[in-house]
């Protein structure tokens, strides 16, 4: 539920404070903008022309060559293909002014509101992707909590969880066997059986969200070398390479608070277009990317968008959501009279995990 914003004259300027007229042009001042643009890094765009939900279809391994003796008929094979459906959501935004502050005033309020809304839109966007892709609950957005207990089956419920996930647990009971009930995306990686991924990371559960193996128990900032390690385990069984790790500003403190930390931590060479850490270009290169350097080979990207309390481990080469524009950002004039003018800002679309293998959520404990 969204609540209607006052504006200054009624919230600074009510009651027995004394008005005073403020040349609005001279006092505005900006604020910095966090940016992150989520859906460039992580989602795989397409465009719909049909309401409602969309399906997308993916091939699965499925054929395998056989020996064939003389004159024996080989069995004909077939595509094994999975279905991802995307729920599509229409979202909006109302901006209102009056006719007076656009007549009297020395700018376009109505420009500046246009403005603020359309970060509004941004922001949304950015917060909608990572919640659903860091499994971080939400009920205005929809999205519900992942954890390491999660099962496979309960990730890919879509009436329960439309915006879907990594892989969930896949052997539920600790015995590094692929339980039937939560064999629904796992398929065979290089010489790797659907039982050995499920026998996979810290808990042996498969599951690509997991508990970090810290040894302070704080929940927040917790981030372990061995959780990075397992991560790259866990995404290269099933053919990929990890190539970025996505933390926090609490996560980044943690990093640099480590005895070890500049063992593991390096920075690109300068024949590969680097600089040394603490150099000028080094923070100039740091605030236009958000590059803070790398782990195991692994760029490590942060940003204030990623939650305190869990930080992901990502192959950037694939993307692992989806993101379908059923119609993109709208902007109609609105006038419900009495004075007021506005517009309206709209959009539809909808996101969804649908790369499972490509990315491991580590969760504080």
């Amino acid at each position: 539920m969204v609540t209607a914003q006052t504006g200054l004259a009624t919230s600074a300027l009510s009651g027995v404070a004394n008005r005073v007229l403020t040349d609005y042009k001279d006092a505005l001042q900006d604020y910095r903008v966090t940016d992150m643009p989520v859906i460039n890094m992580f989602a795989e765009r397409f465009t719909t022309e049909t309401g409602g939900d969309v399906d997308i279809s993916f091939s699965k391994p499925s054929m395998k060559l056989e020996q064939l003796e003389e004159g024996a008929t080989p069995a004909y094979q077939h595509t094994d293909l999975r279905s991802e459906r995307i729920n599509v959501k229409e979202w909006g935004i109302a901006i209102g002014v009056t006719r007076r502050m656009l007549e009297d005033s020395r700018f376009s309020e109505m420009e500046l509101a246009l403005n603020e809304a359309r970060r509004a839109v941004d922001r949304h966007i950015t917060e909608h992707a990572v919640k659903a892709l860091f499994g971080v609950a939400d009920t205005g957005l929809g999205t519900i909590g992942l954890t390491a207990a999660t099962t496979e089956l309960a990730v890919t419920t879509f009436t329960d969880n439309p915006h879907g996930g990594f892989f969930g647990t896949l052997d539920n009971g600790g015995g590094s066997t692929l339980d039937a009930t939560n064999d629904i995306r796992l398929a065979e990686y290089g010489i790797y059986s659907k039982d050995d991924l499920a026998g996979l990371g810290p808990a042996t559960t498969g599951s690509h969200y997991m508990v970090c193996q810290d040894s302070v128990s704080d929940a927040t900032g917790d981030i372990a070398l061995n959780d990075i390690t397992a991560a790259m385990e866990l995404i290269g069984a099933k053919g990929l390479n990890a190539d970025t790790i996505m933390i926090s500003p609490m996560h980044y403190k943690t990093l640099l608070n480590l005895a070890d930390f500049t063992t593991p931590f390096t920075v690109a060479a300068d024949a590969a277009g680097g600089s040394p850490k603490g150099g000028i270009d080094y923070v100039n290169q740091t605030s236009r990317t958000g590059v803070v350097g790398q782990l195991y080979g692994l760029n490590v990207v942060m940003n204030a968008y990623i939650p305190k309390n869990r930080f992901g481990v990502f192959d950037m080469s694939v993307k692992p959501m989806a993101y379908v524009e059923r119609r993109g950002l709208t902007v109609e004039e609105a006038n419900p009279g009495f004075g007021i003018t506005g517009s309206y800002m709209s959009m539809r679309y909808g996101l969804k995990i649908i790369r499972p293998e490509a990315g491991v959520i580590v969760i504080g404990d």
